[in-house]
C-alpha cells in the first residue's frame, strides 16, 4: 500500500492561514506537480482508493487518468457531502470557484465502489447509480481510551475541531454565557483557527490543535459539545457530516451534547450515551443536567464507550474496507 497525501501537514496547517498566502501558493504549485506524477503511478496500481478527491481544486485530472486512461478499479471514499457546492470561510467565493464541486459526481460515476461515512451519503451516490458500503470514520479504541482524571471543582466542556466547524460552536455560545452566570466551569475550545476567543463571562481556554496530544484533548474533558447548523454553508451540507467527533467522545468515555443533525441522529443512543439538543433551550437544558450530576457523566461516558467498542471497532470497518477492495478488483478482472 502506498499512502499519498496532496498536502504535508505543515502545508495542511499553513493552507488556511491568509497571512501564509505567498508560501500556500507555492506549496500547491509543488503538490501539483507531485500529484500527476503519483497519477502516472499510478498505471502500476491493482486499485486506486480516492479519499474525497485527489486534489483539493481544480477538475478531477488525476483520478480520470487512473480510471480512464490507464482503467485501474477505483475505490471513492466519502466522509462529507462534496458533492455540496458552499463558500470558504478562509477563500470565500474564490475558493468556491477553484473548488470544482462538479467533480465529485463524476469521481462516484468512476468508481467500482463509493465508501460512504454514513447513509445520507451512500443515497446521494446510489441516486447516481453507484454501488456503494457505509463505513462509518473510527478511531483505534485501544489508542483513545478513557482516563482517569484528577478531581476538580471545575467541570471542563469541550470542543474539539477545526476552523470551519467553529462557527457551530459560535452559536451555542449565548447559551454558554447565560450559563456561566450560576455554574462554575471551563470551556476548552480546541483546533479554532483562531489565536483568541472571547466569550464575556466564560472562563476560556483556546489552544491550536496538535496530533501528539490529541487524545489527551478528549481525555482532559468532562462534557463533550458537539453543535451542529445544518443552516449555515450550504443546504444539506450538514446532512452530510458522519458523527467522527462523537466517536471521539464516546471512545474515551464521555459524555457529549450534539446536534442531532446528519449521521448524528443515529450514532449513539440519546439520553443513554449522550444527550440531544435541538434547539438553544434544549443545549441550557442538556448542559445543567450533565454539569448537575457528576454521576450522571461518569454513567453516560461508560455507556458511550460500550457502544463505540461494540459498534465501531476499528477491526470491523477496516474489515468492510478489506472487502470493498477485493470485491472492485474481482469486478474489473471478470469485466476485462
Amino acid at each position: 500500500m502506498t499512502v499519498s497525501p496532496f498536502l504535508n501537514s505543515q502545508q495542511f496547517a499553513d493552507f488556511y492561514q491568509r497571512r501564509a498566502l505567498l508560501s500556500t501558493t507555492l506549496n500547491l504549485t509543488k503538490s501539483v506537480l507531485a500529484r500527476i506524477a503519483t497519477g502516472l503511478a499510478a498505471r502500476n496500481a491493482d486499485v486506486i482508493v480516492v479519499q474525497r478527491e485527489a486534489m483539493m481544486f481544480g477538475p478531477p485530472l488525476v483520478e480520470w487518468m487512473a480510471a480512464r486512461a490507464f482503467k485501474k478499479p477505483m475505490v471513492l471514499d466519502l466522509d462529507d457531502a462534496t458533492y455540496i457546492p458552499y463558500t470558504s470561510p478562509t477563500y470565500g467565493r474564490l475558493g468556491r470557484t477553484l473548488k470544482w464541486f462538479r467533480k465529485t459526481d463524476d469521481l462516484i460515476r468512476w468508481s467500482g465502489i463509493v465508501t460512504c461515512g454514513n447513509r445520507a451519503i451512500a443515497e446521494y451516490a446510489q441516486s447516481k447509480g453507484a454501488t456503494t458500503c457505509v463505513i462509518p470514520t473510527v478511531v483505534d479504541t485501544d489508542v483513545f481510551v478513557p482516563s482517569q482524571r484528577a478531581s476538580s471543582d471545575v467541570v471542563v466542556l469541550g470542543w474539539i475541531g477545526t476552523h470551519s466547524t467553529f462557527p457551530y460552536l459560535k452559536g451555542i455560545f449565548p447559551v454558554l454565557q447565560e450559563l456561566a452566570k450560576t455554574y462554575s466551569f471551563k470551556l476548552r475550545i480546541i483546533g479554532a483557527g483562531q489565536s483568541s476567543v472571547d466569550i464575556p463571562g466564560v472562563q476560556v481556554e483556546n489552544s491550536e490543535w496538535k496530533l501528539d496530544r490529541e487524545v489527551s484533548d478528549f481525555q482532559s474533558l468532562d462534557v463533550g459539545l458537539y453543535p451542529i447548523d445544518p443552516s449555515m454553508y450550504a443546504a444539506y451540507w450538514a446532512a452530510g457530516k458522519s458523527g467522527f467527533k462523537a466517536i471521539q467522545y464516546m471512545s474515551v468515555g464521555i459524555p457529549f451534547v450534539a446536534s442531532p443533525v446528519g449521521a448524528m441522529a443515529e450514532i449513539g443512543e440519546a439520553g443513554v450515551t449522550h444527550l440531544a439538543a435541538k434547539s438553544q433551550e434544549d443545549w441550557a437544558t442538556a448542559l445543567k443536567l450533565l454539569l448537575d450530576d457528576v454521576d450522571r457523566r461518569k454513567k453516560m461516558g461508560a455507556a458511550g464507550r460500550e457502544h463505540v467498542t461494540k459498534h465501531y471497532a476499528l477491526p470491523d470497518q477496516a474489515e468492510k474496507l478489506v472487502e470493498a477492495l477485493h470485491r472492485v478488483i474481482k469486478s474489473k478482472q471478470r469485466n476485462d
